[in-house]
């Protein structure tokens, strides 16, 4: 199992109101990003943070921050978030029909550019066109919208073909999963293939001098 792969604590489990604190744990951290889940009540049925928060994000911590766009109109927010200091920016393929002109405007503003998934959403409907245009590509491995659900496992099979279709093609992308992350599912996801795990409900259940042994227990 590989020690690169990437982690990505999912601060929409933090405790809010010490976050700085929270974030703070992190920053020793190698191969470690920071995913915020941006909700807007419609897309998804819950809200989170906005734009006040994630700009005063950028100022806390180095650390890459990556935000998942769960949102019905993600043009709206590429242009809300483009001064903002996100590291990448990953919006629903469901949520768009002009992709490849979104993908193209977004590289604009940030250094990476993902698509997420949803569990029934098939990678047959990504062209190949687009999979060598992207920087990410993030498959759910539980439907979106709140933490702590389950792990669907059939979904590893996306992951599976993502890697085969990578692989073949000489394609860039990181493969990030985002569900159900715990030191057992962490196991056959990094299996199948993926370079990125997304766990919240994971990592802060612990307490916080625990946090870099939970982010560890994920790789190994």
């Amino acid at each position: 199992m590989s020690k690169k792969t990437t982690i990505s604590p999912s601060l929409l489990s933090a405790d809010f109101l010490n976050l700085q604190t929270e974030i703070d744990y992190f920053s020793k951290l190698e191969n470690l990003w920071l995913h915020l889940d941006v909700m807007d009540g419609h897309f998804v049925p819950n809200l989170t943070f906005g734009t006040p928060i994630i700009n005063k994000l950028k100022k806390a911590t180095p650390i890459k921050l990556d935000a998942h766009f769960m949102v019905t109109n993600p043009l709206l927010h590429l242009e809300l978030f483009k001064d903002s200091g996100l590291h990448n920016f990953t919006f629903h393929w469901e949520s768009l029909d002009h992709h490849h002109r979104f993908i193209e405007e977004a590289k604009k503003y940030y250094p990476s550019v993902g698509i997420s998934l949803n569990p029934s959403t098939p990678i047959s409907v990504v062209p190949e066109f687009i999979l060598k245009s992207i920087d990410l590509i993030l498959v759910m491995t539980v439907n979106p919208g709140f933490g702590g659900q389950s792990f669907i496992s059939e979904c590893l099979d996306k992951v599976r073909e993502l890697k085969k279709i990578r692989d073949e093609k000489n394609f860039h992308y990181i493969i990030q999963v985002d569900g159900g992350i715990n030191n057992n599912t962490a196991k056959e996801t990094i299996e199948a293939g993926a370079d990125n795990l997304v766990a919240g409900s994971y990592i802060f259940k612990h307490q916080p001098s625990e946090y870099e042994a939970a982010v560890e227990s994920l790789r190994s």
